[in-house]
């Protein structure tokens, strides 16, 4: 009688995620949220208005919310994990950190973001997608005469020097989506040859990932590599921003979500887990200034938004490079090799 009480009490609250009017408080749910704070906040607040749920949610990049989880494994604190790059949260499905959830709406979801499920044994699944490439400041490269990067070659070369900044992937999901990135466009010891040119024209590796086109909007760098819609959100406020994916091809993120595994707010969990899949809800991100992809096939991506389509992606191998041998031992050669040399 208890499982069934518990049961129907799991049933009511993922109902009520999808209820439009305000409802009586159901609990409370903890949130680790790893996109920007704009986004995360506007989700807690319709979370709450739609389920009476509390949400006391932090917001931290993707690197740093998987070293928490692993910290935290024995004692887990949060409930959720929302957003941020999927290759993380691959790992944590691979070290048993979250938990197997198989949502009613799977078959709605576009084929990258099903996958992503199927490839995690549905301890994940994708929320949205991302390009990654290059933003640039137009003012400052026009008063300077210099020509944009159009390929990845272009970011290494000399007129750049100690003009492009890009995250660093012990901390950054986007840093680390780049570094596999060019591994898989290169080949490893080329692409590495080139991060260690690259380095010389890097004049800070940002904590997070979103941080170089923020810069790049202030003239603070002339290039920032970064997950375009970040470089988009700041053009669209009028900053002098432009965008390009690379010419040889580019990478892209998953963005995901994960329940932890222990959450002491199952219920609660899975309520977040069926509103954030609702394609009404995942058309808020635009409004929160964030321009991806989302992952429902009936939630229209903001027209800001770049095209997946109308991109040279290449097929990034998120079974592989989400793994967690391969990332550490890629992130340390990259600290080794790249990271802790002078420049």
């Amino acid at each position: 009688m208890k499982r069934l009480a518990s049961l129907a009490g799991a049933v009511a609250l993922v109902s009520l995620a999808a209820t439009p009017a305000p409802v009586q408080a159901q609990g409370q749910i903890v949130v680790y949220c790893s996109v920007l704070q704009d986004w995360c906040s506007l989700m807690s607040q319709e979370f709450e208005r739609r389920t009476g749920i509390r949400v006391s949610m932090t917001q931290k990049g993707s690197g740093e919310t998987l070293a928490q989880l692993r910290a935290e494994a024995q004692n887990p604190r949060a409930d959720m994990w929302w957003g941020g790059t999927g290759d993380p949260h691959l790992q944590a499905a691979e070290a048993n950190l979250t938990a197997e959830y198989r949502s009613p709406k799977l078959a709605e979801l576009q084929p990258w973001a099903r996958r992503q499920a199927e490839q995690s044994n549905y301890r994940t699944v994708g929320i949205y997608a991302g390009v990654l490439g290059f933003a640039w400041n137009t003012k400052e490269l026009a008063s300077k005469g210099i020509q944009p990067p159009r390929c990845w070659r272009d970011a290494a070369d000399a007129r750049f020097k100690n003009e492009v900044q890009i995250s660093n992937p012990t901390s950054s999901g986007t840093a680390y989506t780049a570094l596999a990135t060019l591994v898989q466009v290169m080949g490893e010891d080329p692409a590495f040859a080139y991060l260690r040119a690259l380095h010389t024209n890097v004049n800070q590796y940002t904590r997070s990932g979103p941080a170089p086109a923020r810069n790049v909007a202030r003239g603070e760098t002339l290039v920032g590599i970064m997950f375009l819609h970040d470089a988009v959100a700041e053009a669209v406020e009028g900053a002098p921003v432009a965008v390009a994916a690379p010419c040889e091809g580019t990478g892209y993120e998953i963005g995901s979500m994960s329940i932890v595994r222990g959450a002491r707010n199952m219920a609660q969990a899975r309520a977040w887990y069926e509103f954030a899949l609702d394609p009404e809800i995942q058309m808020l991100g635009a409004k929160a200034k964030s321009y991806q992809t989302p992952s429902h096939s009936k939630a229209s991506p903001p027209p800001q938004a770049p095209r997946l389509e109308d991109t040279k992606l290449i097929d990034y191998d998120f079974a592989k490079y989400g793994a967690t041998a391969e990332r550490t031992r890629l992130i340390t050669r990259w600290e080794t090799q790249v990271g802790n040399q002078p420049r």
